[in-house]
């Protein structure tokens, strides 16, 4: 299985730490967040991986040559010109994924002992599209699903925008999205935006045609990381689900 870590935001969030240095290589319990995602990547069988690349790019290049990288192939996705967005940045990395096989995408300032193999394993028993990693808790945006954890729209509960892409009358229900997906290559075919969007907005219109499914597995633990405020605790954190993870 291959993956693609999104590196590439400015971490706004976790300024000033992020003015000198990008966000995956922000320290957590002593390692660089890259550091900790790699070695989970691995532990889960992973060993191809590609890296999108743009705050402070020569800084992520020169920490994972420097650190021979971690014995498999990494590959980087250069956004060094315009940040291209989730949406985007998957699509400019699309020749990586040439084998045909469900990949991983995963966000590098997301902490959790999430079982990637069982997530795949779900994602193929749904035939899904894409599969994505949910919760409940609280948030600005939610994704919706209905009784058969179909993605079927989303909403800001900032502004009350609500998005209802798949027309059902059934249960409907707010989940956060947790930053990690799988999905099928031929997600490739269908995304005709170009340059800079967002991967959720390709979600919801591909949502009607596809089935996109949330994922929620038990007794998993999950921390953004990317806020300054949460920094102390996800070291706590990082030192119990690495072992598990």
């Amino acid at each position: 299985m291959k993956a693609m870590i999104f590196a590439a935001g400015l971490g706004t969030r976790l300024s000033p730490v992020t003015d000198e240095i990008p966000k995956a290589l922000v320290s957590v319990n002593g390692k660089p967040a890259l550091e900790w995602l790699i070695m989970k990547l691995k532990k889960n069988g992973i060993t191809q991986i590609i890296v999108n690349i743009h705050h402070f790019a020569d800084q992520v290049i020169d920490f994972v040559v420097r650190n021979h990288f971690f014995g498999i192939e990494i590959k980087f996705s250069d956004e060094r010109e315009m940040l291209l967005d989730t949406g985007g940045g998957l699509k400019k990395a699309s020749w990586f994924f040439d084998d045909g096989k469900p990949f991983l995408v995963y966000n590098v300032d997301i902490l959790s002992d999430i079982d990637i193999n069982k997530m795949l394993a779900f994602h193929s028993q749904k035939k899904a599209l894409a599969t994505l990693f949910i919760q409940k808790r609280k948030t600005l945006r939610y994704l919706i699903f209905d009784k058969e954890m179909q993605l079927s729209g989303w909403k800001n509960t900032k502004n009350s925008e609500l998005i209802v892409s798949r027309n059902n009358t059934g249960k409907m229900e707010d989940y956060a999205f947790n930053g990690v997906h799988i999905i099928n290559p031929v997600i490739f075919n269908h995304l005709t935006e170009m340059g800079k969007f967002s991967i959720i907005e390709c979600y919801l219109r591909l949502s009607k045609l596809f089935p996109i499914v949330g994922y929620i597995p038990e007794n998993t633990v999950w921390m953004d990381i990317g806020r300054l405020e949460n920094l102390p605790a996800a070291d706590l954190l990082a030192k119990k689900i690495f072992v598990r993870s």
